[in-house]
């Protein structure tokens, strides 16, 4: 069983409080638009870090994390992409290989907007888990807790860190 903290768009901030809701997690998986850095050292601090790059993110995170990365955790096949869009409007280069190959979950980021939805026609579980930075157009700071069991995805939570501006 693997409890999982998921995080995207910090664009360089990490609010303090994503330690209380991620230190019991096995895993923090970022989603992209990381901004620098040192929001990695300061996640990896609270647990290991898996994650992709994102539009805006320099070298500096390009070095460590993926444009995209797939994965088996537990007997969920994961796919993480920043841009890749949601059901029934998957991003272009994704569109093709999700209808080929799909994943049991499929995790982005990039919207600012949390999205939970199931794709009966793929039989797939998209999250993107918001963003959890203070820029973008988003109200609220956001991150999704869950578990994964064997081949089951249960206990997800969202968890909203307050407004953006604190």
């Amino acid at each position: 069983m693997m409890r999982i903290g998921l995080i995207s768009d910090t664009h360089g901030y990490l609010d303090p409080k994503v330690e209380k809701y991620f230190k019991e997690c096995d895993e923090i998986w970022h989603l992209g638009d990381v901004g620098n850095i040192d929001v990695i050292k300061e996640l990896t601090k609270i647990k290991p870090v898996r994650g992709v790059y994102g539009n805006i993110d320099g070298q500096d995170i390009r070095k460590v994390f993926p444009k995209e990365l797939k994965f088996k955790c537990e007997e969920v096949k994961v796919w993480l992409v920043h841009i890749g869009g949601y059901p029934n409007r998957y991003a272009k280069d994704v569109k093709k290989r999700i209808e080929f190959n799909a994943p049991d979950l499929f995790i982005t980021g990039h919207s600012h907007i949390l999205k939970v939805m199931y794709d009966k026609k793929l039989n797939l579980l998209h999250i993107n888990p918001g963003a959890a930075g203070k820029s973008g157009f988003h109200k609220v700071k956001t991150l999704v807790r869950f578990t994964i069991d064997q081949k089951e995805i249960k206990d997800l939570e969202v968890i909203e860190l307050g407004p953006k501006t604190s």
